[in-house]
């Protein structure tokens, strides 16, 4: 006879019955942290498409392949990688199915989303975080994979892992902190200023807001899916936080409108900082504005963080840019706003 966990997450695949209630209290208290095991080279990572389908999918699935062995890891696929409906990787039921069945399967050490785009955030209340916290493992991705870090680290307490998705460029700098943070069970201390073009440039031109230093649990990834997530049992714990934040292709409005919906949320209110990524593509589309005349994203975060007195910085490699670093989602860290930099104060795993 099943049990009523197996029976929930059979209902879950077949008739899409919530495991958690669209109602519960969002104003629960955070889990207590959980560390997955280190990963290490010769390690399987298991490959998944939660959001949006992959485009010429076999090629696609070559590159995963050969980049993630290239990094020197063994590949499983999720065995709905090549599912397709409409802008969605599949059903909610089978991309559910595949995370369920990587974080289930004990040759997996790491679960890498092959590529985000849109969805993800659908799979948030049928997934089974019981399974999820009794197989913690590391779960790698951005854009928007942002909802499934934030949501499974609300919901379990597990470090989920802000960083390259499998088709990724893995660059010299990309992979250094991928193994730094992933494959070292101690803080990685000050995360090194990426590198940048020359042309009498020497820095990366990082913008202090404000300025100042501030310690506090990382939280973050990209803005329209933080957004997405607020009033729900998933948002992010704002509390002795500081926040990353990165965003491609929207208007200076949009921004303003987001920060202002997570401004009137509360949400900067108990943070200790805000570190935002380059966001080159940011502004008005094609030089064609929604508006006769827009505000810079300068002009909006002045705006919105001109009431507060945390360090606030801008232009950090975060994000849809090829050199990023791997951030992990409930570690303490360490913002240098003056220096345009965030340390990593304790281990992302064990």
């Amino acid at each position: 006879m099943l049990n009523r966990r197996h029976f929930l997450r059979a209902a879950a695949l077949t008739g899409l019955t919530p495991l958690v209630n669209f109602a519960s209290n969002i104003q629960n208290e955070q889990k207590p942290l959980i560390k997955p095991p280190a990963l290490r080279k010769g390690d399987t990572v298991g490959l998944v498409t939660p959001a949006s389908p992959l485009f010429e999918a076999h090629q696609t699935m070559i590159e995963a392949r050969e980049k993630m062995e290239g990094l020197g890891f063994k590949v499983k696929f999720g065995k709905n990688v090549t599912a397709k409906r409409g802008y969605l990787a599949g059903t909610i039921e089978q991309r559910v199915s595949d995370l369920h069945d990587m974080f289930a399967d004990d040759s997996v050490q790491a679960i890498v989303a092959i590529r985000g785009g849109y969805g993800s955030a659908q799979l948030l209340p049928y997934l089974d975080y019981d399974l999820i916290a009794r197989h913690p493992k590391i779960l790698l991705g951005y854009s928007d994979i942002t909802a499934l870090l934030n949501g499974i680290h609300r919901q379990t307490g597990l470090v989920t892992f802000h960083g390259p998705v499998a088709v990724s460029t893995f660059t010299e700098y990309t992979t250094k902190y991928l193994f730094k943070v992933l494959s070292e069970a101690k803080p990685v201390g000050m995360i090194e200023d990426a590198p940048y073009d020359g042309n009498l440039q020497s820095s990366n031109r990082v913008w202090t807001y404000r300025g100042g230093t501030a310690e506090g649990k990382l939280v973050g990834g990209n803005l329209t899916l933080l957004q997405s997530l607020l009033g729900t049992p998933y948002e992010f714990d704002g509390r002795d936080a500081l926040y990353f934040i990165e965003e491609v292709g929207e208007e200076p409005y949009d921004i303003d409108r987001m920060l202002w919906q997570m401004k009137m949320a509360g949400k900067f209110e108990r943070c200790k900082g805000v570190i935002f990524d380059k966001m080159p593509s940011v502004k008005p589309a094609d030089y064609k504005p929604g508006f006769n005349s827009s505000l810079s994203v300068e002009e909006v975060i002045d705006d919105v963080f001109k009431e507060y007195s945390f360090p606030v910085c801008v232009g950090l490699s975060l994000g849809h840019i090829k050199e990023k670093p791997t951030l992990p989602l409930g570690v303490r860290a360490r913002l240098d706003s003056d220096a345009g930099r965030i340390a990593l104060l304790e281990a992302a795993v064990r």
